[in-house]
């Protein structure tokens, strides 16, 4: 399995690759973020914790839409 992924990035040209590995970023920025809003008890913006939470939970939920469609797009 792990030589099927590897033998799909090689044959990607170098815009593909670059932009598998921005996406790969972005998934890990919007799911620390989203961790990052939920445990931080001194967050900067005055929110209640139920929004924090909603807003964190909101966050990592779009980051696992991400990481679904980097995985399938790197399927094909």
């Amino acid at each position: 399995m792990l030589n099927k992924i590897l033998s799909n990035i090689r044959k990607k040209s170098l815009k593909e690759r670059f932009l598998l590995v921005l996406g790969i970023l972005f998934f890990m920025v919007y799911l620390f973020v989203g961790l990052f809003i939920i445990f931080m008890k001194n967050f900067p913006l005055d929110l209640t914790p139920t929004y924090r939470i909603a807003a964190g939970t909101l966050l990592i939920g779009y980051a696992s839409y991400r990481f679904f469609r980097i995985i399938n797009d790197n399927n094909n």
